[in-house]
């Protein structure tokens, strides 16, 4: 089905709901964890028609868009009003704003603005019965009862499918500051984070965080071209946004030769060009290569900052003892405590499963999450549980029934039905 409107959503989802049949929304299909992939038995509802940007209120700092529409697309239309979209993905030219409320996604820039669910101001949802819940609010403040848009926002359109979205605007930033730098240890890392944090003032707008491993990867033959040198323990792309260029600029590199002098930096790059800049963060967003021919498992966990250097070493001699020869690459946003990792166990038959356990086993202790962007979707449902009380599940479960009795949308994902 490819609705054209919250009309013939509604239309779609009442005939769905009368005859028990289930029903999989698809965005973007940018998705990690398998969350938007039918079965056979379940009808398509794909949002790609539904595409149009509606509004853009440069003076309340609002768009009103159709969930169809593309990241990239909502960004571009801000950006030619001098208005910024804050939420940022390597997926922006494919990724849908439905999508990115149903999954809460995050991305570059959540340090500084926050996730999808800190954008989302006001939505419009169809129900399981084919009731439309509107709530198009348009302010930032709006105590009025409970705050229904939240029963959508990361819940993987378990609830309901959003159609429209209003999303806040910031003012476009009109200074741009970035680095790669090199670092020689995780505490290193963490001290230049909370130093740039206080220093910047509030303009650091990502703080990206790579491990040996990745860079190693990123840049082995078929690759990206190595801009430092490859064997430092640790690299950081950072970027500060702001509104004073030459002021911004002048505070941004008296911070990192700062940085040099008190031997938190040991090797950097600062881009002299927007194409410079671009190249940086390609090393960081476009890791196909690595990919290529092996098999890997792909993980997005959240832990505390503090924990992550411990965390990173029991998963890696978990991964070790089961397979020798096997690469754990990791990197991530780390300042909001999101880490990616990418199991190869260069091992035939190397069960998902087995790299799960060792992944996700040591959260546990450590208060963390086994999804902080990309939701639970099919793969992860075993896992919620190391993350989520009985009591928390137990009322997803009644959320679930109260708008959705017969479990059509989206069955089988998050939890299962029983």
């Amino acid at each position: 089905m490819r609705p054209r409107s919250t009309d013939e959503v509604r239309t779609a989802l009442a005939l769905c709901h009368r005859f028990g049949q289930p029903v999989v929304t698809q965005g973007g299909l940018t998705g990690c964890v398998q969350g938007a992939v039918a079965s056979g038995q379940e009808v398509i509802l794909s949002l790609e028609r539904m595409n149009a940007i509606e509004a853009i209120d440069a003076v309340g700092g609002t768009a009103t868009v159709q969930a169809g529409v593309t990241l990239q697309a909502l960004q571009e239309a801000a950006r030619a009003q001098d208005l910024l979209f804050a939420l940022d993905l390597g997926a922006r030219g494919s990724c849908t704003i439905g999508g990115n409320v149903a999954t809460n996604a995050g991305g570059i820039n959540v340090l500084r603005y926050g996730m999808m669910r800190a954008l989302v101001l006001g939505l419009e949802a169809v129900l399981a019965d084919g009731t439309v819940l509107s709530s198009l609010n348009q302010m930032l403040k709006n105590n009025a009862g409970y705050d229904l848009k939240q029963l959508m926002i990361g819940t993987e359109g378990t609830l309901g499918i959003v159609t429209r979205v209003v999303v806040r605007l910031h003012p476009l930033p009109s200074s741009c500051n970035a680095a790669l730098v090199a670092l020689e240890s995780f505490d290193q890392v963490t001290t230049l984070l909370s130093r740039m944090q206080r220093d910047l003032a509030g303009t650091l707008s990502a703080y990206e965080v790579m491990w040996n491993e990745y860079v190693q990867a990123a840049t082995e033959p078929g690759g990206h071209r190595a801009p430092m040198g490859r064997d430092y323990p640790f690299y950081v792309m950072l970027q500060a946004e702001g509104a004073d260029a030459a002021a911004d600029t002048a505070r941004f590199e008296r911070l990192l030769e700062d940085a040099f002098e008190a031997g938190l930096i040991v090797d950097a790059v600062v881009p002299k060009s927007e194409s410079e800049r671009r190249a940086l963060w390609e090393l960081r967003e476009n890791f196909e290569a690595m990919l290529h021919g092996r098999t890997t498992f792909l993980y997005d966990v959240s832990l505390p900052i503090r924990e992550m250097a411990g965390y990173v070493a029991e998963v890696r001699a978990n991964i070790a003892e089961r397979w020798p020869q096997a690469r754990c690459i990791v990197f991530g946003h780390m300042a909001d405590g999101n880490l990616h990792l990418f199991v190869q166990p260069g091992a035939d038959g190397a069960a998902h499963a087995d790299s799960d356990a060792a992944v996700y086993g040591p959260l546990r202790s450590r208060h963390g999450s086994v999804s902080a962007e990309h939701g639970i979707g099919t793969e992860k449902m075993d896992w919620l549980g190391v993350c989520r009380s009985e009591v928390e599940i137990g009322m997803m479960r009644a959320l679930k029934q109260a708008l959705d009795p017969k479990g059509l949308l989206n069955p089988g994902r998050i939890f299962s039905a029983r």
